[in-house]
């Protein structure tokens, strides 16, 4: 098995390049689906000025096993995800020649399998992002997982939410993923919809519209 499983996996792109955006969007998917179907949130959010870029899992794959699992578990998959996700801020915020959108205006959003990855990734490398969403998603590990994370998320906006019936994804942890970005000193927001499964809703599409909003005035 490749030590980089996701290494080298395609990019989707829709919106505006890099040079002209007025912010950029990562938009990472759930387990089994499509980089391409998380575009569509590209429509739903409305704004032709920013750049969105959705990179492809490996067999629509982050990782093997539940985010609940043991860590090794989930190796080298997890690690070959999350050193993507640096590649693909890093090509956003980089000008080589193509432009580029600085961190602090630059959302990394993910859904179920991709708001798992989106929050381990920022709580990981935490700094001064447009924002943070996890829609159905929370930090990875098992139970009692140390949460020792290093520096400061300087008031990025991060935003949790998640059904109390999501099969796949506990309250529990939805609620300890808030509080360790509000430890990291992050602008939580946290929303349990009650009688909800693993869906994303209206509800959370407008506060990622006000987010983008903000990240661009």
């Amino acid at each position: 098995m490749s030590n980089d499983p996701h290494g080298g996996q395609s990019i989707e792109r829709a919106g505006a390049n890099l040079a002209d955006a007025s912010a950029a969007m990562i938009l990472v998917h759930g387990r089994g689906a499509r980089a391409r179907g998380m575009l569509g949130l590209a429509d739903e959010i409305g704004r032709d000025d920013v750049a969105y870029l959705a990179p492809q899992a490996a067999r629509g794959t982050w990782y093997p096993n539940s985010f609940l699992a043991d860590l090794e578990s989930n190796q080298p998959h997890l690690e070959s995800a999350l050193g993507l996700l640096g590649d693909v801020l890093e090509e956003v915020t980089t000008d080589d020649g193509d432009g580029s959108v600085p961190l602090e205006r630059t959302v990394l959003l993910g859904f179920s399998q991709g708001g798992c990855l989106a929050t381990e990734y920022a709580a990981r490398n935490a700094d001064r992002y447009g924002g943070v969403v996890a829609l159905s998603g929370g930090l990875i590990g098992p139970e009692g997982t140390p949460r020792a994370y290093e520096g400061s998320m300087a008031g990025t906006p991060v935003f949790v939410g998640c059904g109390d019936q999501d099969p796949h994804i506990p309250v529990e942890r939805v609620e300890e993923t808030a509080r360790t970005f509000e430890e990291l000193e992050a602008d939580v927001e946290k929303r349990i919809y009650e009688g909800v499964g693993h869906t994303v809703l209206e509800d959370e599409l407008e506060y990622v519209r006000e987010l983008v909003g903000n990240v661009t005035d």
